[in-house]
């Protein structure tokens, strides 16, 4: 047997460049088969980085500017206007930066600002990179959509103790009103959102792009050794890829369906 499992779209969040913070969506379309829209759609390469846009394949997120290296990157917010290509960056110390992301120069002005920005931390020559059609700069080949239960993370916040802001965790579609860590149970089950279908791929592993404090830029918490801790994984969201395309807002209905032995299941998360 089998039962639903109902919750709500709370916000939408897009990550323009690869490893800085996100942007926040008032609705977005999904396209089936299609990436979250402008997510990861341009990453910073500190020194080469061995990426070919010829022939575009999934390398190390350790090759670009990311938080698992360089906590100052949080301090750095980013807008990007699809319309214009244009993409504001600011920093509370520096003075904004607007880069139109279509040309060399404009691109090769945003580089020129965040070396500026991350001054000794930067290890090499730092560069922008426009995803070749098709491609995005993601951490999974395939999970092109990533969903954050926000019960997971106050049940995370419970056994540690401490509160834990969501956006830690860098994910595109947050959700309340599942069961915590429910998510887990997604793998291949059909989820539906406003007008999307989308199906679930993997929970995700999380790194220590984590650590980080998306307010402060610190890296303060060891979340990957807490969640291990306390649930005998690493994990904290789900992968999923669009199967139908359809408009998403907060306040949707998010619903899958899982078994009954997976309910039962649910009450128990702990480390086994």
């Amino acid at each position: 047997m089998s039962g639903g499992l109902a919750g709500r779209v709370t916000s939408l969040w897009r990550h323009p460049v690869k490893g800085f913070t996100p942007e926040r969506l008032s609705e977005v379309t999904l396209t089936a088969g299609g990436h979250f829209p402008c997510d990861r759609l341009f990453a910073i390469e500190d020194g080469p980085s061995g990426f070919d846009p010829a022939a575009p394949a999934h390398i190390s997120k350790m090759r670009f500017t990311v938080l698992a290296r360089l906590p100052r990157i949080a301090a750095i917010r980013t807008r990007y206007d699809e319309a214009s290509g244009i993409l504001t960056a600011s920093h509370p110390d520096f003075e904004d930066v607007q880069a139109q992301m279509a040309e060399a120069a404009g691109r090769d002005a945003l580089a020129a600002w965040v070396t500026q920005v991350l001054g000794e931390d930067v290890r090499g020559t730092l560069k922008v990179l426009p995803a070749p059609d098709g491609h995005r700069f993601m951490d999974s080949r395939s999970g092109f959509v990533s969903i954050i239960n926000l019960a997971s993370v106050r049940d995370l916040e419970t056994k540690t103790g401490r509160a834990i802001d969501p956006l830690r965790f860098r994910g595109n579609i947050l959700v309340d009103g599942w069961p915590a860590w429910s998510e887990h149970t997604l793998a291949e089950k059909t989820v539906t959102l406003g007008g999307a279908t989308l199906k679930g791929i993997k929970p995700i592993t999380r790194c220590a792009a984590t650590h980080v404090d998306p307010a402060t830029a610190e890296a303060d918490m060891n979340l990957t050794a807490a969640l291990y801790q306390h649930y005998g994984h690493m994990d904290c969201g789900l992968y999923a890829e669009v199967v139908t395309g359809g408009p998403v807002s907060p306040g949707d209905v998010i619903e899958a369906l899982i078994t009954q032995d997976q309910s039962r299941q649910l009450a128990s998360p702990e480390k086994t």
